[in-house]
């Protein structure tokens, strides 16, 4: 099993020193490219200080100019967002200027929050219908000359200038959680992403079970790759788990005001919900949150890993960025490098 590295940019105070950050966040980009990471993947997200990650290809560039052999990706561009020319374009010349490194994700988007503001009135559980009609026009513009008139777009012939540096394109990913989006991804050729919040591990085994499904559908179909991202900290004690967990509990507060337009938004800082609300939800359990995250000592978490290693997971994607102060998130990281990763070579 390999292993990918979200990573994002994120701040929940204005006394955080945005320059500090980047230069935060770089180091641990250089830390998994140093430690054999496969791929690092950057958000799209606008307004939010939660998710500073305005455009995706800014980052990876900057990114690829200082490391050497990572994998740089999106997760994910937001179809609704974009105009296909300009982003067959973007990930074109992203990918020139990273060597051919350019892993594009691609997706449908996830906060109602940002649909109200960057596109006016399409619910966030319609916007699927975008990353169906833009996957084939990229395609058609990375070969070459070709007009569109689709239900979204409608464009008179034109070309994607530059053209990708791999041959014939980026890989694709796809973010996948209901079982049309499986079938989708696999009849298309696209490698999934899946992440199963604080979900339990049967939640993971559902996915895979989709992806399965969707594998004997289409059997003349290649097998794409098969990811899964949780949160991530290694820690030096167990008692330490403390730490993961309760950024993990002030970030869910965030995340399920934003999916849901729960709660307000200042000056870009979203406000975490009452999660006393939730705690019928067994999701949002303390106990139950340290059981399905990646959450311990070098040793737990090799072991809780074994579990998706033997499921079949290709790629496993650890999660840094969840409210965790940065310290732990460097410290996590070197961990992880040093101690768990050589279990799974």
């Amino acid at each position: 099993m390999k292993f990918q590295l979200v990573i994002n940019m994120e701040r929940f105070s204005t006394e955080t020193d945005m320059r500090q950050l980047e230069r935060d966040i770089l180091e641990m980009v250089q830390v998994a490219d140093d430690g054999g990471f496969e791929i690092v993947w950057a958000a799209e997200h606008h307004a939010l200080e939660l998710t500073i990650a305005p455009n995706p290809f800014q980052q990876l560039t900057w990114w690829a100019a200082h490391t050497n052999r990572i994998h740089l990706g999106t997760a994910v561009v937001v179809a609704a967002y974009w105009h296909p020319i300009r982003l067959a374009g973007e990930a074109a010349l992203c990918d020139l200027y990273s060597g051919g490194r350019l892993h594009l994700g691609l997706g449908s988007g996830a906060y109602q929050r940002e649909f109200d503001r960057m596109v006016p009135g399409l619910p966030q559980n319609e916007a699927y219908k975008h990353m169906h009609e833009m996957l084939p026009v990229l395609k058609e513009l990375w070969k070459g000359d070709y007009e569109h008139s689709g239900e979204f777009w409608q464009f008179p012939r034109a070309t994607s200038v530059p053209k990708p540096l791999q041959d014939p394109h980026p890989p694709i990913w796809v973010a996948a959680r209901a079982p049309i989006t499986y079938d989708w991804a696999v009849q298309n050729e696209c490698n999934i992403m899946s992440w199963a919040l604080t979900r339990p591990f049967s939640e993971v085994e559902t996915y895979m079970q989709r992806f399965e499904d969707a594998l004997a559908k289409a059997p003349e179909k290649r097998r794409p790759i098969f990811s899964t991202m949780r949160y991530v900290c290694v820690v030096d004690r167990e008692e330490n788990v403390d730490i993961p967990l309760n950024a993990t509990v002030e970030q869910t507060g965030r995340f399920e005001n934003l999916f849901k337009n729960l709660g307000g938004v200042e000056q870009g800082f979203a406000e975490g919900i009452d999660l006393e609300t939730l705690k019928s939800r067994d999701e949002f359990d303390s106990e139950s949150m340290v059981e399905n995250l990646i959450f311990g000592t070098p040793d737990t978490v090799i072991k809780k890993l074994k579990r998706y290693e033997d499921l079949g997971v290709d790629q496993f994607t650890y999660n840094s960025s969840y409210g965790l102060n940065i310290d732990s998130q460097k410290k996590s990281l070197r961990m992880f490098v040093d101690e768990v990763m050589p279990a799974f070579i």
